[in-house]
């Protein structure tokens, strides 16, 4: 269809009005819509849902699962594209482990286990006997065995009696000859029973069981001792700054008057091992009353009160005054009855471990008178 614009030109002169057509066939058929359809790379997978099932009562089971079917059996075997890695030979592990880098992570390895299981056994042994506190009573050197000794047998020009202390711990043996030691004690205990062993075989007594009899009284006595000491302290509640360590060393020193009085016996007999037994016993008697009459004569702390509601430093206008209060009337008895109950049991229990080991001399027999 052809548009001629002059058509819209009226006669008059003016715009003319534009017809409208009614006639659709006149514009032309307009292009169909295309009607809508998924695509052919769509695909679901699954039938469309269709109206739910009516309501059934329980539940039911779908009758064709089958549940003792038993699970496929597993294909062990190598896959196409596995190579199994070939085993290491005896040559090249003994190589790998001789480089320098693998036997030092080896040694550190070991190291580290040597320490921890050190550690764990001293954890374990420190609940029941105190390794640190044994370490300080053998603490010793050649120079104080031989002071202590002669301090031992002749006491009497000894003036010093006092502990020397390391602010609040006291100082090593080796350091201070009035400090208590278990070095001499347990080689006393042991030369004791090689002697008592000797001095038996002299009187053809000897035998294994004598050996074993002699250390086991000396040890059963001993342990009886202390036993007896802790009782009497804990019954009469006497404080001291005694240590259990510390009564096992001063009883222990009682074996080396026993030696000297044994060997007293070996060469003079029984005239020679009475007087080495009365010499040292006055000896060690002298000996533990000046040790041990310092620690257990010099009271306890006084604790600190204060004074009518004041601060404790108020009262004491000092603050570098002696805070060590001296005992009372009755404890300073009970102490000095204890210092007194062990210095004369242990004169006593070394003439009843080492009488029966002095010879008795034999007594010729009398001449019969002639008739």
């Amino acid at each position: 269809m052809n548009f001629n614009a002059s058509r819209n030109v009226s006669l008059s002169g003016g715009p003319r009005k534009a017809k409208r057509v009614s006639d659709v066939s006149a514009m032309g058929a307009p292009s169909p819509v295309p009607q809508y359809s998924p695509s052919p790379m769509y695909n679901p997978g699954y039938a469309p849902a269709g109206p739910p099932p009516p309501y059934q009562e329980g539940i039911q089971l779908d009758q064709g699962q089958d549940f003792s079917s038993s699970e496929p059996a597993g294909n062990f075997a190598y896959s196409s594209g596995f190579v199994p890695t070939p085993m290491a030979s005896p040559a090249q592990i003994g190589n790998f482990l001789q480089q320098p880098v693998v036997q030092n992570m080896a040694l550190e390895y070991g190291n580290q286990l040597a320490a921890q299981g050190r550690d764990v056994v001293q954890r374990e042994l420190g609940r029941y006997v105190p390794v640190s506190r044994l370490r300080y009573y053998f603490a010793v050197d050649t120079r104080y065995v031989i002071r202590k000794l002669l301090l031992i047998i002749f006491p009497y020009t000894h003036k010093d009696w006092l502990v020397k202390y390391d602010q609040e711990a006291p100082v090593q043996p080796r350091y201070d000859i009035n400090a208590p030691d278990l070095y001499i004690p347990s080689m006393g205990y042991v030369t004791y029973v090689l002697l008592a062993g000797f001095m038996l075989g002299l009187q053809h007594r000897f035998s294994p069981e004598q050996i074993g009899i002699q250390a086991s009284s000396a040890l059963a006595y001993i342990i009886f001792e202390m036993i007896l000491y802790l009782v009497t302290l804990y019954i009469t509640n006497t404080t001291t700054k005694l240590k259990t360590l510390d009564l096992l060393a001063y009883s222990g020193y009682k074996y080396i008057i026993m030696i000297g009085s044994i060997l007293g016996g070996l060469m003079l007999g029984k005239t020679g091992y009475y007087c080495s037994l009365v010499y040292s016993s006055f000896a060690l008697s002298y000996f533990l009353v000046n040790t041990l009459r310092l620690q257990l004569l010099s009271g306890s702390q006084a604790p600190e009160q204060p004074s009518y509601g004041y601060p404790a430093d108020y009262a004491s206008p000092n603050p570098y005054a002696d805070n060590w209060s001296k005992p009372s009337r009755g404890g300073a008895k009970r102490r000095v009855y204890f210092l007194l109950f062990v210095a004369i049991t242990q004169p006593l229990l070394s003439w009843w471990l080492t009488y029966h080991l002095i010879p008795t001399p034999l007594v010729a027999p009398l001449p019969t008178p002639a008739r």
